[in-house]
């Protein structure tokens, strides 16, 4: 929309790059082209601006194939005015002095130009189709007759409009006969799903068979493996036996060969003991008999001595040496009681027999000499 500004007396208009101007002044053309700006008069001016960019066109229609099913097809048609001044002429391009917006709906009449022939011929071509084939290939068959259809229309070039491109966006049946279309493939779909799952269960099932298969192998060559080893040990059990045996024979014969050794080597010692012995005994016995020999001897001499020497001694002197002997041979006498009819008895006694009792007390005397030297 081109942006006029309002000044006393007069107006100044200024235009897009893409919109094309016709500024007509008492009949005449004054101002033609895009981009424009210049000032006119309002009560004398007519003025035209006629797009000249590239617009899309949509659009949306129902259908019916040739087994009589209903489907939306959505179009665009791009398109553009390749001549303004022609279609200024042919349509109301015209703006309002004061404001710049159009009089009329130029573009609603383009679009209704457009619209009618594109469905005209896409009707035509799904009109001979089927469903499933217009769902197929529908597409691009009423893309390509839209397309041709448009080319070929007369009046399109007659009002000055090119068409630039037509795309078919999409082709849709009813939303009940999409869903039953849509059954089988997923009837399909669910169908190879539970295949897969099958398949998958299957492999699944397999593996698992492999699995004991390996595992009862694995068992029953543990238990092979388990009966070769019990086997082993049993042999090398024996083996052990056998070898003990044979180790212990071998030890007894050596125990039995070591005690016949320290036997005879007990036994030879015995002897020598038992000869070292006799030795030594019958030396003891010689010694013993050589010392007899030697104390008879001495003993013999010394109580000749003794003899001799109690010979020279007097009475009185016996008689002392008999009281010490007796004296260190009594024991102790803590106390002595003589009564009156012993002593009597006694010194009548020491008193009638006085050369008996000395006789007596030498003979006692020697005898105690005699212990005494023995001693």
């Amino acid at each position: 929309m081109a942006d006029i500004t309002r000044r006393p007396g007069w107006r100044h208009l200024r235009s897009a790059p893409t919109a094309h101007i016709r500024h007509h002044r008492s009949g005449r053309l004054v101002h033609d082209g895009t981009g424009l700006s210049f000032r006119f008069r309002a009560l004398t001016a007519a003025l035209s601006e006629v797009p000249v960019d590239d617009r899309e066109l949509a659009m949306t229609f129902h259908a019916r194939t040739a087994d009589f099913q209903d489907v939306t097809v959505q179009a665009t048609v791009t398109y553009r005015i390749g001549d303004p001044a022609l279609a200024a002429t042919r349509l109301d391009f015209s703006i309002d002095p004061d404001t710049g917006v159009w009089r009329g709906a130029p573009l609603e009449q383009l679009g209704t130009l457009m619209t009618e022939p594109a469905q005209e011929h896409a009707l035509a071509v799904l009109a001979r189709m089927p469903l499933s084939a217009a769902l197929v290939d529908g597409v691009s068959a009423v893309r390509e007759r839209v397309a041709a259809g448009l080319a070929a229309e007369p009046r399109l070039p007659a009002t000055g409009i090119e068409v630039v491109a037509v795309r078919v966006v999409a082709l849709r049946p009813e939303p009940e006969v999409e869903r039953a279309l849509r059954t089988p493939a997923r009837e399909q779909i669910q169908q190879e799903a539970d295949r897969a799952t099958y398949e998958r269960r299957a492999v699944a099932v397999e593996r698992e068979r492999t699995i004991a298969e390996n595992e009862l192998a694995s068992r029953i060559e543990l238990a092979r493996r388990e009966e070769q080893l019990v086997e082993q040990r049993g042999t090398n059990a024996r083996r052990e036996a056998e070898e003990q045996a044979a180790a212990d024979a071998v030890r007894a014969e050596a125990e039995a060969a070591r005690t016949v050794r320290l036997a005879e080597a007990e036994a030879a010692r015995t002897e020598r003991l038992a000869d070292a012995e006799a030795t030594r005994t019958e030396r003891l016995g010689r010694a013993a008999a050589v010392e007899a020999r030697e104390v008879g001897a001495a003993r013999a001499e010394a109580r000749a001595a003794w003899l001799r020497v109690h010979a020279e001694v007097d009475v009185a002197t016996l008689h002392a040496l008999t009281g010490s002997r007796l004296a260190e041979n009594l024991p102790r006498i803590d106390s002595l009681t003589v009564s009156p009819d012993v002593l009597t008895g006694l010194l009548a006694k020491l008193g009638s027999g006085t050369a008996g009792a000395v006789g007596s007390t030498g003979t006692a005397e020697g005898d105690g000499g005699f212990a005494g030297a023995r001693e």
